[in-house]
């Protein structure tokens, strides 16, 4: 018999993961391995270390605990989220006092509780071994921080200002934490629709929060090009151009070439729009081309086929259109590139020319890094997109290349923009 503490929580771990097989959301082996792995530091094997067993069950039980009741994060979650169209947020424009920060400051205070609380929500509707998986608590945080003092003036905006940039270092990692732990606990899960819908929500509400946060903490820089995070006058092929370098450098370091770039189409155009998710959907599109076709042709490594990035602009939206010719995408796995966790890596892996050159290109960068590794880069780039009010389009031709299109709406266009 365990400690107290040990039993109570082994106890509450099987009535919970009992129910959730019964209703069918996940298999799980109900197995002292299966506790280990899932929930059990691997310390606690010892019967040396009972004391330190005992402390970190303790722990656990009070994260979990925590965790699923916490009665200001259900008062959160009750309220509405409101959400901002980029127009409203271009033509609020600044003004001389800085009133406009204030007012972004208290529309922030308000806000951010509540989408943080109804993220949490979402993660108490995961079945139990995911919410209790150590890497995915991590994730979970408090709005609590924010909530603790009124926006009165521009010394206690800058004190809020100072708890957003915390915010948004603290969860710099969230999408690595995520997929690492959602592959932890992926051998019991049986229902991927449940995955799916769960990343979509929770990747774009981060995004939309972190658009937020920064566009408010942008408020504060004087730069006439720019009204936040909104780019008056962007241009398409200039963020293209910024992303084909980093990518390019990436290929050359580990393959020792990289495909050329051509950029053509409607090259000289120009319009407000908002480049924080373009540099998270674009290299990893970029990478992925590049990838392509450096492992199609690693007999003529200095003889590659160009990647040819296509620019179309109308009234309504805009398209990026990234063509390779690396072979194109197996018929037999077209259906699941826009799956999380699916991923071509292990498959270049075993190819002995490539004696780890490549490194799994979708591992490194600045912006795209959260995307590496774990299959997580082609879905959360289309559910960026969809975020965006737009879509993310893979047309392939196996054994010649791939056309990727993504298409964005204008901030001020024609049609209804999206809402951040």
């Amino acid at each position: 018999m365990g400690p107290p503490v040990e039993s109570w929580f082994l106890s509450r771990f099987l009535s919970m993961c009992t129910t959730c097989c019964t209703k069918g959301r996940f298999s799980l082996p109900l197995s002292p391995l299966a506790l280990t792995l899932h929930g059990i530091d691997k310390r606690f094997r010892s019967t040396s270390s009972m004391s330190s067993y005992t402390e970190l069950a303790r722990e656990r039980s009070k994260t979990v605990t925590s965790f699923y009741n916490q009665s200001a994060i259900d008062a959160s979650a009750e309220k509405p989220s409101v959400r901002l169209t980029p127009a409203t947020m271009l033509y609020a424009g600044k003004s001389p006092d800085g009133q406009h920060i204030l007012i972004s400051a208290r529309y922030l205070h308000k806000e951010l509780p509540v989408r943080i609380a109804h993220r949490i929500k979402g993660f108490r509707s995961l079945p139990f071994i995911i919410g209790c998986n150590p890497t995915i608590l991590q994730v979970v945080s408090s709005p609590t921080p924010l909530q603790d003092f009124s926006i009165t003036d521009q010394e206690t905006e800058a004190h809020y200002s100072k708890l957003v940039k915390q915010l948004l270092d603290d969860h710099k990692d969230v999408v690595t934490m995520l997929a690492e732990g959602f592959r932890e606990c992926r051998k019991h899960i049986m229902d991927e629709t449940l995955v799916r819908n769960f990343l979509d929500t929770t990747l774009t509400s981060r995004l939309g929060i972190r658009m937020l946060a920064t566009h408010h903490i942008a408020l504060h820089e004087d730069n006439p090009d720019f009204v936040g995070i909104i780019c008056r006058r962007l241009s398409p092929k200039k963020i293209i151009e910024k992303w084909v370098d980093f990518a390019r450098r990436l290929c050359e370091h580990q393959y020792g070439n990289s495909p050329r770039v051509r950029i053509n189409g409607h090259v000289a155009a120009r319009f407000p729009f908002i480049p924080l998710p373009l540099d998270y959907i674009l290299p990893e599109l970029l990478k992925n081309a590049m990838r392509a076709t450096m492992e199609s042709h690693l007999d003529t490594p200095y003889n590659v086929p160009d990647v040819v990035v296509t620019i179309a602009n109308n009234d309504t939206d805009f398209v990026i259109r990234i063509s390779d010719r690396g072979g194109g995408i197996p018929h037999s796995i077209l259906d699941q590139v826009m799956d999380y966790h699916f991923s071509t890596a292990e498959q270049s892996a075993q190819d002995p020319r490539m004696s780890n050159l490549f490194n799994n290109i979708t591992n490194s960068g600045p912006q795209s890094g959260p995307m590496h590794g774990f299959g997580f880069g082609l879905p959360t780039s289309r559910a960026y997109a969809e975020y965006l009010g737009g879509s993310l389009a893979i047309q392939s031709m196996q054994g010649i290349g791939t056309d990727v299109y993504l298409r964005l709406r204008h901030i001020d266009g024609k049609g209804e923009s999206f809402r951040v």
